[in-house]
């Protein structure tokens, strides 16, 4: 793609501050979280950041290089346009799960996000394999998360 090394950086930094930043104003630990049963193997509170920030990390440098290596104009549209909406699906999910309390409609919004990862992977990778690469652990994550997210729903669903 064409255009300055400076402002790929910068842009990118803006855009996943900012979903990163949305989805943790989001995201309520509180009582309600709290009180939810939760299975055995669900992760302690204290990884999800970590992970988080690791993954937001990833997905920052995947698209930075898969906007650098664009080979047209209109396929860097099309990288920023499907990190847009993925970011926009994370937040979605952050917005369904903790906010509204439904992990129900948060499950299907989630298959979503998966599928929205996956397209990424194959886009990107068609003229970036590091791209692609860098978005793995965000995909298998989000599987998790998926996991988790549907054993929430049955070991506490019916969600009203």
């Amino acid at each position: 793609m064409k255009g300055s090394w400076f402002l790929t950086v910068f842009v990118a930094t803006i855009a996943a501050g900012c979903v990163a930043a949305l989805g943790a104003t989001i995201t309520d630990l509180g009582p309600w979280y709290q009180s939810l049963q939760k299975p055995d193997w669900n992760p302690p509170d204290g990884i999800f950041p970590i992970v988080w920030t690791i993954i937001y990390a990833l997905i920052w440098i995947s698209g930075i290089t898969a906007w650098r290596a664009a080979p047209t104009s209109a396929s860097a549209q099309w990288v920023i346009s499907l990190f847009a909406l993925n970011g926009f699906l994370n937040i979605t999910w952050s917005l369904l799960f903790f906010r509204l309390q439904r992990p129900d409609w948060a499950m299907i919004e989630l298959v979503f996000l998966w599928l929205s990862i996956l397209a990424l992977i194959v886009y990107c990778g068609r003229f970036s394999r590091l791209a692609a690469a860098l978005l793995v652990p965000y995909l298998i994550w989000v599987g998790i998360a998926g996991a988790l997210n549907w054993a929430v729903i049955d070991l506490n669903g019916p969600f009203i």
